[in-house]
């Protein structure tokens, strides 16, 4: 049991925000049905099943969406579902016969949880692209790295995982506790665009205070402190140090037996 137990969602089969949103929701209880392709989509880098971790805790189903019967089958899921997860470039849900309006006109309460790159609207909305191409709009891909390095991507954590599934899987939550008292659903809209530049908001109050220069790997947390990186060891392996405040880098030192002038500053 937890505390999504009893919530009904149905999950559209995507890369990236998609299938990691539906695992957290998954995780904390809800009952997630998710459907597939019936062929594979191209999409992403294939994995097999049994290490396919971000579709744990749901059942899946192959429904052909192009077909008429195949959309009816789904609508009828969705009459008895709490909401929705889908991750499609704009409009496709609607092309389909499964947007919001149609939807809540069989299910008004249901919250349609939808997750793209640049959002539903504006000049890049129907453009391609991946993780590394959304961050770098926002800043993200230049503020990691080392000094005078070419930027160094940060997996695909930033924008599928922290930029999307985790502001879809809240604004998910939210809209269930607000349907619950109203019996309206709504649409959650998240794109990882705004998803990332929200997680990048304390880099920006701290470079719009002076508290950083925007220069990489010459700030506290960006591999521009010794206090604050990552160092090999003498057996061959890492060791990361944040000695950030005062009282914990004079544990460093101690524990060292160094003092401040015998660093490499």
């Amino acid at each position: 049991m937890g505390p999504l137990s009893g919530v009904k969602m149905v999950e559209f089969g995507g890369i990236g925000p998609p299938p990691m949103c539906g695992m957290l929701l998954a995780d904390m209880g809800a009952d997630i049905l998710r459907i597939d392709r019936t062929q594979p989509s191209g999409l992403g880098l294939p994995v097999p099943a049994r290490y396919s971790v971000m579709d744990r805790s749901r059942c899946s189903v192959a429904i052909d969406l192009k077909k008429t019967e195949g959309v009816e089958a789904v609508m009828r899921l969705l009459e008895q579902a709490d909401g929705i997860i889908e991750g499609f470039r704009p409009g496709v849900m609607e092309r389909l016969g499964l947007g919001p309006e149609a939807v809540w006109a069989r299910n008004p309460r249901l919250v349609f949880g939808r997750v793209t790159g640049w959002g539903q609207t504006g000049p890049l909305s129907h453009a391609a692209g991946h993780d590394i191409n959304y961050i770098s709009l926002i800043g993200a891909t230049h503020a990691i790295g080392r000094r005078d390095q070419l930027p160094t991507p940060p997996l695909n954590l930033v924008g599928d995982f922290g930029g999307g599934a985790l502001y879809l899987a809240l604004g998910i939550v939210a809209a269930l506790y607000e349907a619950k008292q109203s019996g309206q659903g709504q649409v959650v809209d998240a794109a990882m665009t705004d998803g990332a530049a929200s997680l990048m908001a304390s880099a920006y109050g701290m470079y719009a205070s002076g508290l950083t220069n925007g220069r990489r790997g010459e700030n506290i947390v960006d591999s521009g402190s010794h206090f604050y990186d990552v160092y090999e060891t003498a057996d061959g392996k890492l060791i990361s140090i944040a000695s950030i405040e005062a009282k914990f880098y004079a544990e460093l030192l101690q524990r060292l037996g160094m003092e401040d002038e015998d660093l490499p500053l």
